[in-house]
């Protein structure tokens, strides 16, 4: 499966540091984000959730060829029953790259992506199983649409999740902002980091700042 750009982002992006011990990818997918974890941290328990089969398997074999693979495990499960499952179990940093309906996602049936999308792995059930799952001093991140950030910020807040990290990605220094990388915690600060990301200058010339962010987890940058 193509590795997007969304995931290199947050898995570069997202705040961690020497107390981090747990980390919880929810919807892993083939399991960059968490392969991402285990190179940045030294996490010693990086867990990994992924219903769709294929995904799983996938994951499963790039979790056992990595150098990490004593530190990485995936489940098959849908995310309320991994919440059952885990009602005691807390993690130091939760991270997931939702799947979410794009203009840049269609086929020829509108109704089906936007349901497939919607049922995947609706908004309130990530953040509801975040609030349970993550540990006092932890932290939440994501990336979503632009569009969907002050959405996501409420949800968050009903939850007991408020913001402590705010990035907003644009593609191009001329275009919209595109994306927002969002970390929570459950403890309110008075002032939010907000900055904002720019990829590219021009066609593959990537920015200086990306460059910095990304350039561990390329071969090639």
């Amino acid at each position: 499966m193509k590795i997007g750009s969304d995931g290199v982002l947050l898995g570069a992006w997202c705040p961690t540091d020497n107390q981090t011990f747990s980390v919880l990818d929810i919807g892993a997918g083939t399991g960059v984000l968490s392969l991402m974890l285990a190179q940045r941290s030294n996490a010693e328990q990086i867990d990994a959730i992924e219903i769709d089969e294929n995904a799983f398997e996938q994951c499963v074999e790039n979790f056992e060829n990595s150098p990490w693979n004593d530190r990485l495990y995936c489940y098959h499960a849908a995310l309320d029953e991994f919440v059952e499952e885990m009602e005691d179990q807390v993690y130091d940093l939760i991270i997931s790259n939702p799947p979410f309906y794009s203009e840049d996602y269609k086929t020829d049936n509108f109704q089906r992506d936007l349901a497939r999308f919607q049922d995947a792995l609706p908004f309130n059930d990530l953040v509801e199983a975040a609030s349970l799952l993550l540990s006092e001093n932890g932290i939440f991140a994501v990336i979503i649409p632009f569009k969907e950030e002050e959405k996501f910020i409420d949800l968050c807040a009903e939850a007991e999740l408020y913001p402590i990290k705010v990035t907003h990605v644009k593609g191009t220094p001329t275009s919209e902002i595109k994306r927002s990388l969002l970390a929570f915690s459950h403890s309110k600060k008075e002032k939010i980091v907000t900055d904002l990301l720019i990829i590219e200058t021009s066609r593959h010339q990537y920015t200086k700042e990306y460059i910095a962010l990304c350039q561990d987890f390329y071969l090639k940058m």
